[in-house]
């Protein structure tokens, strides 16, 4: 080979080289970007609290001092988030699966029974057609998503006695009310629902009590991706003030959420890249300067939430689950209030958005608006007049 062939071929080698780097440039840009690695968790933690009221919850009388005047002012609070149904099973169905209520969820699946579906399969909302509570198989949730993407999570149940608690199909739930011998809400743990779940013997290490957190925060490789955390009837400020709730209500979940919101912020897996969303589940009455302006449970709806496709109503007596609020903390966001209507097809939708994962349910209805990388560090100060 001659030396004028050498450097030719030598040319096209540099040329090679020089185009390839500056492609593969461009793609680990697009992954290592600081701005885009800043802006995505990988460790997220959700506390689920019960039936308050925006205005009841962070209101200036609000009964928890904690929640509204300590924890808001640190985070992004979002001013118009809604439940999606009344009573409490079908929040918690559509924030992991994207499922709507049907007549059982709405009335919190008091006996366990398999839901019964119409049709096989799912329509093209992907929605399950029947009624009843254990959904099939076929009806995926964002636990599933994660396991098939090799990404972890974990249902924290405070109470729970055994691993994947549940009643047997078509028994009577005895998990209702609390009682001095457990408080834990089977219809508060929404995995427990779902076939794709529990007829797995991995269930037993995903779904599990509460007291499990301790030790998995103790260090990122053992705390999950996604950390979903559910008080007992007392501290989720379910119940009203007795014996067993410290308080009741709003009271006696403040307290709660003291320790446990100072374990998760002081966690290495927060630290390194970790979101905390406090949210509720529905609100019942919501107050407003020290009056009561609803004498009913709030069923207002937002996001132009579904009205079916196995209930005609999803709050009963209205649209949603009415107006309740729900506080973002993280790094990754700037403190402040955002106006932008959500839901918990919403929440799921964010979730999902954040792991890189497709959209369950009406998690994919067209328009929905999720509180990702362009909301995080857009929030505007809370001592702004907020929207009727």
């Amino acid at each position: 080979m001659s030396k004028r062939t050498l450097r030719a071929v030598g040319r096209a080698i540099l040329v090679y080289v020089i185009l390839s780097l500056c492609n593969r440039s461009v793609v680990l840009g697009e992954q290592t970007d600081p701005e885009t690695a800043q802006a995505r968790p990988r460790h997220v933690f959700i506390v689920i609290l019960e039936n308050q009221g925006f205005e009841t919850t962070f209101g200036k009388n609000s009964p928890a001092p904690y929640l509204s005047r300590e924890l808001a002012p640190k985070g992004l609070l979002l001013r118009q988030y809604y439940g999606i149904g009344h009573f409490s099973l079908d929040n918690y169905v559509a924030m992991v699966s994207g499922q709507g209520p049907n007549p059982y969820t709405q009335n919190d699946c008091l006996t366990y029974y398999d839901f019964r579906p119409l049709v096989n399969g799912l329509d093209p909302n992907g929605q399950a057609l029947g009624a009843g509570c254990v959904y099939p198989e076929v009806v995926r949730t964002i636990a599933n998503q994660l396991d098939d993407q090799h990404l972890t999570w974990k249902g924290y149940m405070e109470d729970m006695r055994a691993s994947c608690e549940h009643p047997v199909l078509g028994q009577v739930d005895n998990h209702i009310r609390a009682s001095k011998e457990s408080q834990y809400a089977t219809r508060h743990d929404p995995f427990v629902y779902f076939h794709s779940i529990i007829d797995h013997p991995t269930c037993a290490e995903h779904v599990v009590a509460l007291t499990e957190l301790d030790h998995d925060l103790q260090s990122v490789a053992q705390t999950p991706n996604l950390s979903f955390i559910t008080p007992n009837l007392c501290h989720d400020g379910h119940d009203r003030a007795s014996n067993l709730c410290e308080g009741g209500q709003l009271i006696s979940a403040d307290r709660f959420l003291r320790p446990l919101v100072s374990k998760i912020l002081a966690s290495a897996a927060y630290q390194r890249d970790g979101m905390l969303i406090i949210t509720f589940d529905e609100a019942d009455i919501d107050v407003k300067a020290g009056r009561v302006v609803a004498e009913q449970t709030d069923s207002r709806a937002c996001c132009n939430e579904p009205s079916g496709p196995n209930t005609v109503a999803p709050g009963q007596s209205g649209p949603g689950g009415g107006r309740t609020g729900t506080l973002i903390i993280s790094k990754y966001v700037k403190p402040g209030c955002d106006d932008h209507p959500y839901n918990h097809y919403a929440l799921l939708r964010s979730l999902e958005d954040l792991f890189g994962l497709d959209h369950l349910g009406f998690a994919a209805q067209a328009g929905l608006e999720t509180f990702g990388n362009d909301r995080y560090g857009k929030g505007r100060p809370c001592r702004d007049v907020e929207p009727n």
